[in-house]
């Protein structure tokens, strides 16, 4: 079970729903995308001023749990 997300928000109106650092228009792929091609959290941070450590290692915490998820297709029979 994942602990309670405090930093990550949806939100239809802001970037089609996609999980988003706090309500802003960065999203949880971004952060963990930069990371994946080794920027480091102070280098993203440099970018992103108005993000924060806690902001890095909830994004990488909520696709962690992610990943981990099963999606199971739903078809309607007719």
């Amino acid at each position: 079970m994942m602990k309670q997300l405090t930093r990550i928000t949806f939100n239809s109106e802001v970037i089609g729903g996609k999980p988003c650092i706090r309500g802003m228009r960065v999203t949880v792929g971004t952060v963990v995308g930069l990371m994946a091609v080794g920027r480091t959290i102070p280098e993203i941070l440099k970018a992103y001023p108005y993000l924060e450590e806690a902001d890095m290692y909830e994004a990488l915490s909520y696709a962690a749990w992610q990943s981990e998820e099963i999606e199971v297709p739903l078809w309607l029979e007719l």
